[in-house]
């Protein structure tokens, strides 16, 4: 099994278009949710269902990135960062960007992954997907800011 890493230019040129604003990518320490953590886990899957990679985004990515995308002022993403979960329509919105960025690992060579769920920040973390975000190696840890919104943690994990 082949997995390709997402490389840091591939994410923030992804997030560039979709969001259509400047995006500033930083390497940062490994985002590493506890169970109370308000948290949004994309669960990407190979042919044969398996789980093979996550993405994770701390709760201010999760608002910042489904609002922008949405045209929700940035005060939308701020209520839901002071509410400590997204709302369903961030959630959805955040969904289609993490959907867009099943393309970044189908690239030439590798496995073919598609979104398989997504677990949007705000309710408790499924235990078993939380102890995967932990896994250790093969990783992008980031802090991503889209300009007008703000700065979250962007974790891409290969399981």
């Amino acid at each position: 099994m082949v997995i390709h890493l997402p490389q840091p230019k591939q994410l923030k040129d992804l997030l560039v278009e979709l969001l259509d604003r400047e995006v500033t990518l930083t390497p940062a320490t490994p985002f590493a949710p506890a169970p109370d953590t308000a948290a949004s886990i994309a669960v990407y899957v190979d042919d044969q269902l398996r789980i093979s990679a996550l993405i994770l985004c701390d709760l201010a990515f999760s608002a910042h990135a489904g609002a922008a995308i949405g045209l929700i002022p940035p005060g939308g993403a701020q209520a839901a960062i002071d509410d400590g979960k997204v709302t369903d329509v961030i959630a959805e919105n955040l969904y289609e960007v993490l959907n867009i960025a099943a393309s970044m690992f189908n690239v030439t060579g590798a496995d073919h992954l598609r979104l398989h769920a997504l677990h949007p920040a705000g309710p408790p973390l499924d235990p078993q997907l939380r102890i995967s975000a932990l896994t250790l190696g093969r990783r992008e840890d980031l802090s991503v800011d889209v300009a007008g919104y703000g700065a979250g943690a962007v974790s891409i994990v290969l399981v």
